[in-house]
């Protein structure tokens, strides 16, 4: 492909141009070889988020990052394969016991996870925290896995979508983030790549999410619905609530913790509710008739967790790691609790060490923060509404300050309306 000059495309786009096919494509494959370099790149970021794309354009534009990499085949697997994908939330460890409660009602699940940055955790740091286990499998090793167990929590391939990479980095530090023709990009085409059969988009909403409104996060999930299509992958989103923590545990191991215990059918009700919203239609759209909520109450996803772990090196009776400091906030006065901000949540669990600012940051396994009071719940003085925990104690008082304010507490008797989980449902 030749013909083309970086700053034609980029005067294009600015000129509110609608992109050609030949310009899309030159534009993905010569940014990946390094032929266009990245301030121009950067400009044409810029123009996509002010300018915006048509679906057509939107649709070339992921076809040509999957056309960057290799595209697995999992027609061997022997089962119907669905993944899910959040856009990222506070305390969402639902992947967790999600791929295994799939995996016991008959498919095989590909998840292919990321690791956390900023205020929103990663499923392979969480996932870490077990003894043993490994992120790292080669796609031969995936297939086998997804045959034999039915589920599968890795790294992605380096050669899936390497397009999406590059364009990842730099969209974080040229204020591009938020443009939905690039997220929506970027998600569906590394899912278009690992060669699933259908998908289930978690899509969150809310102060602990990236979407914040319901309307942005409806335009995105019909967006990626209509990408799924374009490519013959059947999907269907849920658009969720992120205002409130899922669960208790927002940290690492604490997550892990927090995940085997709903899948020995305890666990905080939020928690069972969504996954087995989304497990129901995820076995849905691979066409299988079993209600998950019977499978998890068998026992059976339990069992695939425990082969899951197994399969990648990691002990199945494993005791997760322990914070060496620990912090308790109680409450100043009776009453209810009438809301609980997931940012500053998300955002006080990194501080403590569960995240980290750049990719090459450690982090903490046993850090995090313990939600101990969730609205609607009646608080009286001095009792435990957080717990924090954290390996560096000179972590915490940035950590509180962070969490200041972010729990409200109203008069006693106050009523709290009914949070409404699952807000809306996408779908082709």
């Amino acid at each position: 492909m030749s013909g083309f000059a970086a700053v034609d495309v980029i005067a294009a786009k600015r000129d509110r141009q609608v992109l050609t096919d030949a310009q899309i494509d030159w534009t993905i494959s010569s940014y990946t070889a390094g032929e266009v370099a990245e301030e121009q790149m950067s400009a044409l970021l810029m123009a996509i988020l002010l300018n915006g794309m048509t679906p057509g354009e939107i649709a070339r534009w992921t076809a040509a990052m999957i056309a960057s990499g290799i595209r697995l085949d999992l027609s061997g697997v022997g089962r119907p394969t669905v993944d899910k994908h959040s856009t990222g939330g506070v305390g969402d460890k639902i992947s967790l016991p999600l791929a295994p409660l799939v995996a016991a009602c008959g498919a095989a699940v590909p998840q292919l996870s990321g690791r956390g940055l900023g205020h929103t955790g990663g499923t392979l740091d969480k996932m870490e925290s077990i003894s043993g286990w490994t992120a790292g499998l080669s796609p031969a090793a995936m297939i086998r896995q997804l045959s034999d167990v039915g589920a599968v929590i890795c790294a992605a391939s380096a050669d899936l979508a390497p397009a999406d990479r590059k364009l990842y980095a730099l969209r974080d530090v040229t204020a591009t983030v938020e443009s939905i023709p690039m997220i929506a990009a970027s998600i569906m085409s590394k899912k278009i790549a690992e060669g699933t059969d259908a998908l289930v988009l978690d899509v969150k909403v809310g102060s602990g999410a990236f979407m914040k409104s319901v309307d942005r996060a409806r335009e995105l999930a019909r967006t990626m619905v209509d990408l799924g299509a374009a490519h013959d992958v059947r999907v269907s989103a849920l658009l969720t609530d992120m205002s409130t923590p899922l669960g208790v545990a927002v940290g690492n191991a604490m997550e892990v913790a927090e995940s085997v215990e709903v899948l020995a059918g305890g666990g905080p009700p939020d928690v069972v509710e969504l996954t087995i919203s989304l497990a129901r239609e995820m076995v849905g759209l691979a066409g299988l008739d079993v209600d998950p909520a019977e499978v998890l109450a068998s026992g059976a996803a339990m069992d695939s967790w425990r082969a899951m772990i197994a399969a990648q090196g990691g002990d199945p009776d494993f005791v997760l790691p322990r914070p060496k400091e620990r912090h308790v906030v109680t409450a100043a006065a009776d009453g209810v609790v009438t809301a609980l901000d997931a940012h500053a949540v998300g955002v006080a669990s990194w501080r403590l060490g569960a995240g980290r600012a750049r990719k090459e940051d450690p982090i903490q396994a046993a850090a995090g923060v313990l939600c101990l009071a969730k609205p609607g719940a009646a608080v009286v003085v001095g009792q435990p509404l957080f717990e924090l925990h954290t390996d560096t104690p000179e972590r915490f008082d940035q950590a509180l300050a962070d969490l200041d304010g972010a729990l409200h507490i109203a008069a006693p008797g106050t009523a709290v309306p009914h949070r409404v989980l699952v807000i809306d449902a996408v779908r082709g």
